[in-house]
């Protein structure tokens, strides 16, 4: 009898440091309402439906912190929706391009395994739910490329683990962007087959920048096991080099896959200060979008135009 009221003890103050973490929780997204949807209907033959980054902080709700968007908030809203225009106005070429709010979980969630994991069921919910309406309402069995930075990147192979073979004989590609593919997420998940060229499909591209492996995020990209390089679609060690311009400077920089850490090795860039909360210098992993932006555009036409040749031999 002791020992069963010991357990139920240690049970319930679990339950009540989970609660904790949680905090506060914003209204559930509606998603058949279009205010929670961010969406470019350009009457192309193929769909790009893409899952935005953390771009929420912690805020206070009814005086208490939350930890998670509040996507019918104006202000957090304009911050999802900065990232959803600017993925729209650069990669998105002729396709219609589909991205839903979400309640993501905040950037500081990410500094601590503990918050994390007590968080993210909630954003992974959500993410789910904007997926199947998106299939019943709005892709019209189109071919799709799906796409995730970061956080999104996550939620999206929680999509494709659940992803029956009718909707996956459609997927043109899917990008991992700034986020690991570990082994337990190839055992969990068939449909993830490793991208090996430019115009190969049904394929998963991943990958993860950074000066070098010793500079690696281990939340983000411990235990990766995927890597291509979005410059020139190799994923053997050869080089390629590539030009951004950053704060009104342009730099060539070059970038090679490293087949022992599975990494994108960037060298020249001349600023490695660190992103916030879980940045480390010579990472860069707030830099992935910006830094190939032309290349990965390219990437999902060809990928796109090779997909409906194999439909059409």
């Amino acid at each position: 009898m002791l020992w069963a009221m010991a357990l139920l003890l240690l049970l319930s103050s679990w339950d009540d440091g989970r609660d904790s973490l949680i905090g506060p929780i914003p209204p559930k997204p509606v998603y058949a309402d279009s205010s929670q949807w961010f969406i470019r209907d350009r009457g192309g033959k193929a769909d790009l439906f893409y899952i935005i980054s953390t771009e929420t902080g912690d805020h206070l709700m009814n005086g208490d912190t939350c930890h998670f968007a509040d996507t019918y908030d104006d202000y957090l809203r304009g911050r999802m929706a900065h990232e959803m225009h600017a993925v729209d106005s650069f990669y998105s070429g002729d396709c219609n391009y589909f991205s839903p709010y979400y309640r993501q979980v905040s950037m500081q969630s990410w500094g601590s395994l503990e918050a994390t994991m007590a968080r993210l069921p909630l954003a992974l919910a959500d993410v789910r739910r904007s997926w199947d309406y998106y299939i019943a309402h709005y892709n019209q069995g189109r071919p799709f490329v799906i796409a995730g930075y970061s956080q999104g990147a996550h939620a999206m192979m929680d999509i494709m683990r659940r992803m029956p073979d009718s909707i996956a004989s459609r997927m043109v590609a899917a990008y991992v962007v700034g986020y690991r593919v570990t082994q337990e997420d190839l055992d969990s998940c068939p449909l993830i087959r490793p991208a090996q060229g430019a115009t190969d499909t049904g394929v998963t591209i991943c990958f993860n920048s950074v000066r070098s492996p010793e500079d690696t995020i281990l939340v983000v990209s411990g235990g990766n096991l995927l890597c291509i390089n979005p410059v020139n679609w190799r994923t053997d060690t050869v080089s390629a080099s590539f030009v951004v311009v950053d704060h009104k400077r342009t730099d060539t920089l070059t970038a090679q896959c490293d087949p022992k850490s599975h990494l994108v090795l960037v060298g020249n860039y001349p600023d490695n200060r660190p992103m916030p909360v879980i940045g480390v210098p010579g990472n860069y992993h707030h830099r992935e979008l910006k830094f190939y932006y032309p290349y990965i555009c390219q990437n999902i036409m060809d990928r796109v135009a090779a997909y409906f040749e194999k439909k059409e031999e």
